[in-house]
């Protein structure tokens, strides 16, 4: 049986709304967990935050959270044909990201490696970094 993920996402919101978050903070994402793992980390993050009535926590399904979210991948590869990671490299990844965060981590990243030229860094969906993942 394949047991479902789980994240507990949220963090500081602008207003009791709990739609836009407050100016500076990023929204958290904790997990993957199973369901009692999500459920443990949720009551212990809202424990903490149990006096700030703008913090504000839940739990929701994987391929809820990970829709539409982006990740940045690459890292040096062996040749310019940028199929395979260059010897004694690993794959890096960074994410998951909104699509603004992930150009953003993008351009830093690669104003970093602007000079090599067999180092590169694509922005890609979850679908995509799977697939990158089983190929590589």
């Amino acid at each position: 049986m394949v047991e479902s993920a789980y994240y507990v996402i949220g963090g500081e919101y602008a207003d009791t709304n709990f739609v836009t978050l407050a100016e500076g903070e990023r929204e958290e994402r904790h997990g993957p967990f199973n369901e009692k793992e999500a459920h443990d980390t949720w009551r212990a993050l809202t424990g903490k935050t149990v006096d700030n009535a703008l913090i504000r926590y839940r739990i929701k399904p994987a391929d809820e959270v990970l829709e539409g979210v982006w990740f940045v991948v690459g890292g040096e590869y062996a040749d310019v044909d940028f199929a395979k990671i260059a010897h004694n490299q690993k794959l890096e990844t960074y994410g998951p990201f909104h699509r603004a965060e992930a150009l953003a981590v993008w351009r830093s990243i690669t104003a970093k490696t602007v000079d090599s030229a067999l180092t590169r860094y694509d922005i890609v969906t979850l679908e995509e970094l799977d697939e990158i993942k089983r190929t590589a």
